[in-house]
């Protein structure tokens, strides 16, 4: 049996109590050799303090500027909607149907074309959308033409997502606007501005909902004023237009800008751009134009524009010389059409139109504006510079699109070159025929155009018609011909072209070492 011996005892116990000391500072090595890599890693990983932003007083001018566009568009854009609208198209049975190209980029990818058998177009259902503006509490809304054009449905939904079904109140293809109504009262509505106290570089905003995103708002300026019309379907529509660079994109059509006060200066209508998107470049129409329109429409439901029955184009510093204008301002007449108001009231070819009513006449759209909004029947007096000599032209106005245009015979003659850098030929019938050409037109038809010479640098163009040089009608190439070359040695010469159904006066500049 053995004995306990008290010194064994320690000995073991010494030795257990090593091994515990043993396995402790073990596990604190382990602990400690984990924990401070991360500890390292996290001191690295922390970034230190970024510099303070800058306080209110620093930048208390964009703050100021920031807070007013809020104000601004939180007072609007409970007034714009989304105008979405369903059409019936009409086939032409001869070519397949096209959206103008000058308003493509306004419809999304629901307006295409639909053919049946054989290739034939098929009636078919569209679908589009655009934008409009409230005016009034009790439901008027501005927007475009060609946004509504051919609807058998139209819906405007507004920022509250609220939508409605709209009721047309009558439409003007020529200006190219139109007016909704929706029952309700006390609707969102914001007014119409004066667009004639505008000046280049003004703050502007417009409203829409562009490419299907609704209710956006861009800023910009007034890039500039009183822009022509850029379409050439239709001489007789007006231009005017402001251009601005606050970003305009399919969808905005309709969808107004606004100034710093609130107030629609213009409805929205097209953009110009190589892409069809945002370039920079958007136009609007002004309220000079959309306030008499809209109230006419809303009134009786259409417009029916004063006509003279004149082509216009302005008076420039090139040509002034030519009318005896010493400040490059008004309407030179280009062309009269037989039997119109005009005619019968005396104005020829070459008059320029200083006055309207006693109102100074600037340039050509500023008058074809004023004109197009007068009543027909109505009788204006025009101011008019002939040969130096002022006169005063009574014309009582038709109702624009109430005659035909009318026509006489032409003749032939041989083919002549010039060294102005022209060729020519006489208009025949067949080339009357493919130009479209008026049967009473007449004058020389250009062939050739010499690169660089000074026909080309004046932008003129195979299939052009010559029918004036310097004031004068000719009636054939040879006429053309005899009156270029008694043009004095040295001396430009002004002629009056026909081209894309309209007359506009060019000037010749004397070929270099005449």
């Amino acid at each position: 049996m053995s004995k306990w011996n008290p010194a064994n005892w320690k000995t073991t116990a010494g030795r257990i109590a090593a091994s515990a000391v043993a396995i402790a500072a073990l596990a604190a090595l382990v602990t400690y050799e984990t924990a401070k890599p991360m500890a390292a890693r996290a001191a690295v990983s922390s970034p230190a303090p970024a510099a303070a932003a800058l306080d209110d007083n620093s930048v208390g001018a964009l703050l100021s500027l920031d807070q007013a566009m809020e104000t601004l568009a939180a007072r609007v854009t409970p007034a714009i909607v989304n105008v979405a609208v369903t059409s019936k198209s009409k086939p032409d049975m001869a070519a397949p149907q096209q959206i103008p190209d000058d308003m493509q980029q306004f419809f999304g990818p629901g307006f295409g074309q639909g053919f049946g058998p054989h290739g034939r177009p098929q009636p078919q259902i569209e679908h589009g959308i655009g934008s409009g503006v409230i005016i009034s509490p009790d439901g008027y809304i501005v927007t475009n033409n060609h946004v509504i054009d051919g609807a058998v449905d139209i819906r405007v939904t507004m920022s509250n997502r609220k939508t409605m079904t709209a009721k047309l109140v009558g439409a003007d293809p020529l200006t190219d606007l139109a007016v909704l109504k929706v029952d309700g009262g006390s609707l969102p509505s914001i007014p119409l501005g004066d667009s004639t106290a505008l000046h280049p570089g003004q703050t502007v905003l417009a409203f829409g909902n562009p490419m299907g995103f609704r209710f956006t708002v861009t800023r910009g300026i007034v890039s500039a004023l009183n822009r022509p019309n850029p379409f050439s379907d239709n001489a007789r529509k007006p231009g005017e237009f402001i251009q601005t660079d606050a970003a305009i994109n399919p969808g905005n059509s309709g969808g107004p800008l606004v100034n710093a006060h609130g107030e629609v200066i213009g409805i929205n209508t097209f953009l110009v751009s190589s892409s069809g998107a945002f370039s920079g470049m958007g136009f609007a129409i002004p309220t000079q134009i959309v306030k008499p329109t809209v109230d006419t429409l809303i009134r009786d439901g259409k417009v029916t524009h004063g006509y003279m029955g004149i082509g216009i184009s302005d008076v420039t510093p090139e040509n002034s010389k030519f009318f005896d204008v010493s400040d490059a301002s008004g309407a030179v007449v280009t062309s009269v059409e037989s039997g119109s108001p005009a005619a019968k009231g005396g104005l020829k070819v070459g008059d320029v139109i200083t006055e309207l009513n006693g109102q100074k006449v600037t340039d050509a759209g500023e008058l074809q504006v004023e004109v197009g909004q007068k009543t027909p029947g109505a009788t204006i007096k025009l101011g008019v510079l002939r040969d130096g000599k002022s006169l005063s032209v009574p014309v009582t106005l038709e109702a624009m699109g109430s005659r035909d245009k009318q026509g006489v015979e032409t003749s032939e003659a041989d083919h002549g070159k010039m060294h102005w850098g022209v060729g020519l030929s006489d208009i025949t019938p067949d080339i009357r025929e493919q130009l479209q050409a008026p049967k009473d037109l007449h004058g020389a038809v250009i062939e050739q155009v010499q690169p660089g010479s000074p026909a080309d640098n004046a932008g003129l163009q195979r299939g052009d018609i010559i029918v004036q040089v310097n004031r004068h009608d000719v009636q054939s190439a040879s006429d053309v011909q005899q009156a270029l070359g008694s043009v004095p040695k040295g001396k430009d010469a002004l002629i009056l072209v026909w081209s894309n159904g309209g007359n506009t006066f060019r000037v010749l500049h004397a070929p270099e070492g005449s």
